[in-house]
């Protein structure tokens, strides 16, 4: 899913509305979270929002939309809540009630992009003040519907985003067809405040080690290790970054499998790595982690986020893995006790902030490809650093913020630029296989390999359907791997020559439920490598390439007369249960 902000949103040009709802006078007082006080305290102000938006695929009419809504709302506390400010200046929570108000139109001045007219509504409609504190807004275009969701903070995290967002289509797809969109009951965030409360206070141990990291950062919370120009908020600059695509992932994936880590643990192994290199200094950053520690919040809205700290001075893997593990370990205690020796939470200019979000390892998933998905962020002015990972079925990307200065352009800019070379670098490595006692690597092929693919194509059975036209084969290259659905493969022995190849491609289907198929087509290994086990390692390889893109089901064809792939095929769990049937078009 795309990581983006207001500023850099792609929106079509349309007529934009909001759906006013009405709230009551404040009731029952709230438990408040340590972060819902810490962001709450900071007052009312513009650009403390989040949004999803999407697309939808035909017009709806917008009551059936805004009573899809006000389902969602009724589902979800937290979006009946309001904070208040005390007369002791610090805020209260209360539940409010929530009534059906009517469509607006939010006009757009000759001249001002459709973005600069969303970020204008959601900055007076989603401030920590607001009553409430969330807009729907939906801009009508030519070409269909494009929805767009948002709250103050305080309310919501990445994943509630995506909930919202589910529950909406839920409840909008029970409205078209003439049901009730009722959507089951969902636990407040406020119960998980008061659950969060209710814990046993932190380890000795835990507390030691906070302020050990808090030590090595001056006694505040880690900071962007590299200069960042003068220490005062400044107009922002934000970079958003498509760091690998699907297939390279994969590859990132399989050499932290090779590792023995999680992909997270190799990335902040980069990172350490990186930071070293340039500043001389370990990794030191705020890790938010995330307090869902129970399925019961899974399907529940609210800013279910806490931070922890990340120390990583070893850029071995499996050192990083144990930082990793060490920050969640530290993020999963309540924060105000354990801060309670600095007042709170000590921040300053230039704090460095890494998130992580592995959408695929979600419970709640919406299609955010066919929806064409965007997590937006607000546009702020800023003295500090915040990198977010997201992590779906296209890849890995980032987004950066970090104060518009001639210094923090060169410096955390010249950070990304070593980051994502070392994280490409790793991918371009390939994924190993273990035979034996011989190591192999799976890689994408390049073009320059097709003369090699060939010659191994055009093996004793196949030779004389096999052209001797390189150029032909080269177009087909171009086709190949100018569609994103293809994988062409080669192996790779510790020599550095090509000893395998396979093609792989991901088939859409309706058939089965929907069901995604990975077809294996080409499989070659080369004669001297035959009979030692390299065939399997490539079939189960490709199993996972297949599993990675929402394969549930692998099929492969081979000519009648290859008998002994028949017994090898039948020996890794194929059925010949169907029937193949080809024709020269």
């Amino acid at each position: 899913m795309r990581l983006t902000n207001v500023a850099h949103l792609r929106l079509p040009f349309g007529r934009l509305l909001g759906f006013d709802v009405i709230a009551g006078p404040p009731g029952a007082s709230l438990p408040i979270s340590f972060d819902q006080r810490r962001h709450v305290g900071a007052g009312d102000r513009a650009g403390s929002w989040m949004a999803l938006s999407c697309r939808l695929s035909a017009p709806v009419p917008l009551d059936r939309l805004a009573t899809a809504w006000l389902a969602v709302i009724a589902r979800h506390g937290t979006l009946r809540s309001v904070f208040v400010p005390g007369a002791d200046g610090e805020p209260g929570l209360h539940e409010v009630e929530i009534g059906p108000g009517g469509w607006v139109e939010h006009a757009i001045a000759p001249g001002e992009a459709v973005n600069d007219a969303l970020r204008a509504v959601l900055d007076r409609a989603c401030s920590p003040y607001s009553r409430p504190s969330h807009r729907l807004c939906v801009l009508e275009t030519a070409a269909g519907p494009t929805v767009v969701v948002a709250a103050d903070h305080a309310h919501v995290d990445m994943w509630s985003m995506l909930v919202i967002a589910r529950d909406l289509l839920t409840a909008l797809a029970a409205v078209r067809r003439g049901d009730p969109p009722a959507l089951p009951p969902a636990p407040a965030f406020a119960e998980h405040t008061r659950a969060l409360r209710a814990r046993p206070p932190a380890p000795a141990e835990v507390h030691r080690r906070w302020a050990e990291v808090l030590a090595g950062s001056g006694d505040v919370m880690p900071r962007f290790p590299l200069p960042l120009g003068a220490a005062a908020p400044r107009e922002e600059r934000v970079e958003v970054r498509d760091v690998l695509d699907v297939d390279d992932s994969a590859a990132l994936a399989a050499r932290a499998r090779d590792a023995a880590v999680s992909t997270l643990a190799l990335v902040v192994a980069a990172m350490t790595e990186v930071t070293r290199e340039l500043a001389g200094a370990p990794l030191r950053a705020v890790f938010p982690v995330h307090s869902r520690y129970e399925a019961t919040w899974h399907d529940s809205v609210g800013w279910f986020i806490t931070n922890s700290l990340l120390e990583s001075a070893d850029p071995d893997p499996g050192a990083a893995a144990a930082a990793v593990q060490e920050a969640v370990r530290m993020g999963s205690w309540p924060l105000a006790d354990i801060l309670r020796p600095w007042g709170g939470m000590p921040e300053a200019p230039g704090m460095f902030a890494i998130s992580w979000l592995d959408l695929r390892r979600l419970p709640v998933r919406v299609d955010a490809t066919g929806l064409e998905a965007q997590y937006v962020g607000a546009t702020i002015r800023t003295d500090g650093v915040m990198l977010w990972f997201v992590l779906d079925e296209t890849g890995l990307h980032l987004r950066c913020r970090y104060p518009d200065t001639p210094e923090a352009r060169r410096h955390v800019g010249g950070w990304l630029d070593t980051l994502i070379a070392r994280l490409r670098a790793l991918a371009a490595v390939g994924s190993l296989l273990r035979v034996g006692d011989r190591s192999y690597r799976v890689l994408r092929a390049t073009r320059g390999d097709v003369p090699v693919l060939v010659a191994l194509l055009s093996d004793e059975i196949a030779r004389d359907r096999e052209s001797a036209e390189i150029a032909r084969y080269e177009e087909a290259f171009d086709a190949i791997t100018g569609d994103p659905a293809h994988y062409l493969a080669v192996v790779r022995d510790e020599r550095d020559r090509i000893v395998g190849t396979m093609q792989l491609t991901i088939i859409a289907g309706l058939s089965r439920g929907g069901t995604a198929r990975l077809q294996i087509e080409g499989v070659r290994v080369a004669p001297a490598e035959r009979s030692r086990g390299i065939g399997t390692a490539m079939l189960e390889w490709a199993h996972d390439h297949g599993r990675h893109r929402g394969a549930t089901l692998a099929q492969i064809t081979t000519d009648r007369v290859r008998e002994r792939a028949h017994t090898f095929y039948s020996r890794l769990g194929y059925d010949n249960n169907h029937v193949g049937l080809k024709r020269t078009l």
